[in-house]
């Protein structure tokens, strides 16, 4: 009696798990140029081009220094630096390649992950994944090289959560919505892997356990996206537990401070 039973739930959750949005292409995905006979989707070579460049200028600090000119110093503090690098960042990785989608590639952001999509399957699995990675970001901060790089950047709650939301969405929106559904549409889910390598290598800094779990991290938040049709659910639980060991790293060294 319990194997019908068994093999239905299992087929259930194999038909949730494959739930996912169609992702075809439409005549302006598909079309094409010539670049020395190489025979290119006009997109999807845009999203490329531009993230790489726009990485590129991160990695050289031309943004924050726009942002710093504009807006005046920010202080010399971790926590300072942080935010200036959210500012920064919400520019470059939020509002450029959404002009980008809107000017060049003309097309709707919701083509892009910035919409509300499967919303109770974005809800449900955001909060299964904040329940089971909070006590582990709670945990890994008493490594030394964990508190030796958050720490620093601890400030009151309300502040780490803004700061930390308007890094991580925008990024979100970057790798998983700019670049990622760009090139679902002309090669398929391999797109949730491609997407990953960018955002895995942009950690490179951070603690090295960090850094290599951002590669499954960063699959499972492409999966999460690709399942929903939206990059918001993913964007909101990364700003969670991110903000969370930040704070966490910042109570640790003040305890032992104390």
């Amino acid at each position: 009696m319990n194997e019908p039973t068994e093999s239905a739930l299992a087929g259930r959750i194999h038909r949730w798990v494959e739930a996912a949005p169609a992702y075809d292409a439409n005549d302006a995905d598909r079309r094409t140029f010539n670049l020395l006979g190489l025979r290119l989707p006009v997109r999807a070579t845009i999203a490329v081009v531009a993230t790489a460049m726009l990485l590129l200028l991160d990695y050289h600090g031309r943004i924050n220094g726009l942002v710093d000119a504009v807006l005046g110093p920010f202080g010399d503090g971790a926590a300072d630096i942080k935010r200036l690098n959210s500012l920064g960042r919400l520019v470059l990785e939020g509002a450029v390649p959404l002009l980008l989608v809107l000017l060049v590639l003309r097309d709707r952001p919701s083509r892009y992950g910035l919409a509300l999509g499967d919303w109770r399957t974005g809800v449900a699995l955001a909060l299964g994944g904040c329940l089971v990675m909070t006590p582990i970001a709670v945990g890994v901060v008493h490594m030394a090289d964990f508190a030796a790089h958050y720490a620093p950047q601890a400030a009151p709650a309300g502040e780490v959560f803004l700061t930390t939301a308007l890094e991580v969405i925008p990024a979100e929106f970057f790798f998983r919505g700019f670049l990622m559904f760009a090139l679902l549409r002309v090669v398929g889910p391999i797109a949730v892997i491609l997407a990953t390598l960018p955002f895995a290598f942009v950690h490179l800094g951070k603690p090295e356990i960090e850094t290599l779990s951002t590669l499954f991290g960063g699959l499972l938040y492409g999966w999460l996206d690709w399942r929903t049709g939206s990059v918001l659910w993913s964007g909101l639980a990364h700003t969670w537990i991110l903000s969370v060991t930040v704070l966490a790293a910042g109570a640790v060294a003040a305890s032992g401070a104390g």
